[in-house]
């Protein structure tokens, strides 16, 4: 990556100043109904895009309580008085945001269905519009189907939250003064996950969305969403990819894990129009430790997708069987001692076409070998009725950019960035714990997470442009 001004921290000040100049901020609290005072009530002390900005601080300071003593002090008030002002023109009061005041709206307001909605594609809206004018995602960008470009990728991953309380459902504690058995504090949407590793880990799980340029703190997150029950990271993944895609006209292709199966492929090509960036699981998984026995070895997914006729220079036609291993397209041979060898073709161009229907159709060139005549063939990518008769996965067996092509490795190392994504979701979160108990009010923690990443990607862009003022200059 590239370093702004080498490689150095970010002032928690910093921070602060990025969540107040975002405009995404007071776009937010748009989603936040006004008070009824039809039957009386006092009114509001502090706008409503005050719990949005005290929310976003959680991740700044570790927690909601830590955020009130930070605010509490009269140099970061004012500063929030002054940048506040500045951005808005309203005067906030003199006396500091409290961590009740931020409860009271969290838990009357954010967590209502309709309004996480709203905050929701409120936020898609702004970070896909954001991460376009810093130079992401963009049209006109660099790259081809063929040779996508990095800035270019949307990539996401799944993220399983620590909860707040250790205890399950039905967990009891013996009261030693009366005798009895009480429940005790538990996360009620918890829930025992897989990861790809076979590691199992309890909590809630979410699935982020983001894209990155080259530029140190150069992320921006899209969008996020909980995954309600174990095994669903896939389908909720293709959601966050469907509301995402429409506002990405830039993008190129999605780089996830091999929690996205086939099915998934042939919808992110078909419906989406973006290339799947991902490795084919193992028909057998290899041992952990190198192995000398190759019955111990991993073992590559490998199938028959079809036969093509292919013409010689000399006008012979030839009919060959083409085989997909571990996502390649290739010829199998036999050998003098009788063994299938696979001879992988170089893949030389990526074609998409449009249909009218709304959906894409794709296809590779390869190079043939020069015992064949040299010259080009072309393999349909995505499935088809005749791949459903044949009951072939195509998409599951064969991939536009396999991971043995020289652009895959490129290409795929944003996986390294959706697994810093989690690591630093973690370092935000006070003894890597949830910051609160229900996955509706974990929601608006990681869209306060979210916002506050990428306040300061923007406010970092700026600063590199030459456009960001200086924070005394408020």
């Amino acid at each position: 990556r590239v370093a702004a001004d080498g490689a150095r921290g970010v002032a928690a000040l910093r921070r602060v100043e990025a969540i107040l100049r975002n405009p995404e901020t007071y776009r937010l609290a748009d989603a936040i109904p006004d008070a009824d005072h039809t039957c009386g009530g006092r009114r509001r002390d502090y706008p409503a895009f005050m719990v949005i900005v005290y929310e976003a601080l959680i991740s700044v300071y570790g927690s909601a309580r830590q955020v009130e003593a930070e605010l509490g002090h009269r140099l970061v008030w004012r500063l929030v008085q002054r940048l506040v002002k500045k951005r808005t023109g309203v005067a906030l009061p003199g006396r500091p945001m409290r961590r009740h005041h931020y409860l009271y709206l969290r838990n009357t307001y954010l967590t209502r269905p309709d309004v996480l909605v709203e905050l929701g594609r409120i936020h898609r809206d702004a970070s896909a519009a954001q991460a376009v004018d810093i130079g992401l995602l963009d049209p006109d960008g660099p790259g081809s189907w063929t040779r996508p470009d990095r800035s270019r990728l949307l990539y996401g991953d799944g993220k399983v939250i620590t909860p707040l309380y250790k205890a399950h459902a039905g967990d009891t504690r013996l009261d030693k003064t009366t005798g009895e058995l009480r429940p005790v504090r538990f996360e009620p949407d918890g829930a025992l996950h897989f990861e790809g590793t076979g590691e199992t880990a309890w909590g809630t799980k979410w699935v982020l969305v983001a894209c990155r340029s080259e530029h140190e703190r150069g992320r921006m997150i899209l969008d996020v969403d909980f995954v309600p029950q174990p095994g669903g990271e896939a389908a909720v993944a293709m959601g966050c990819l469907e509301r995402t895609a429409p506002l990405t006209p830039g993008a190129q292709a999605v780089v996830y894990d091999t929690a996205l199966r086939g099915v998934h492929h042939q919808q992110i090509l078909r419906h989406l129009g973006l290339i799947p960036i991902n490795r084919v699981a193992a028909a057998k998984a290899g041992a952990k430790t190198p192995r000398r026995d190759k019955a111990e070895r991993r073992t590559e997914k490998s199938t028959v997708i079809e036969a093509k006729t292919i013409t010689r220079p000399d006008g012979t036609t030839e009919t060959i069987t083409l085989y997909a291993r571990a996502g390649a397209l290739g010829i199998g041979r036999l050998t003098d001692d009788g063994e299938h060898h696979f001879d992988e073709l170089r893949r030389t161009h990526t074609i998409r076409r449009a249909d009218k229907a709304g959906t894409y159709r794709w296809y590779n060139e390869y190079a043939l070998p020069d015992d064949l005549g040299g010259g080009k063939i072309t393999v349909r990518l995505h499935g088809d009725g005749q791949d459903t008769k044949r009951k072939l996965n195509r998409t599951e067996n064969l991939r536009p950019i396999p991971p043995s092509d020289p652009e895959f490795a490129d290409l795929f190392r944003r996986r390294n960035d959706a697994e810093s994504i989690n690591r630093n979701l973690d370092d935000t979160l006070f003894l890597r714990r949830a910051h609160s108990v229900g996955h509706r009010r974990q929601l608006v923690n990681l869209l306060g997470y979210a916002l506050m990443v990428n306040s300061l990607t923007v406010l970092e862009h700026q600063a590199r442009s030459g456009r960001s003022p200086d924070l005394l200059a408020a």
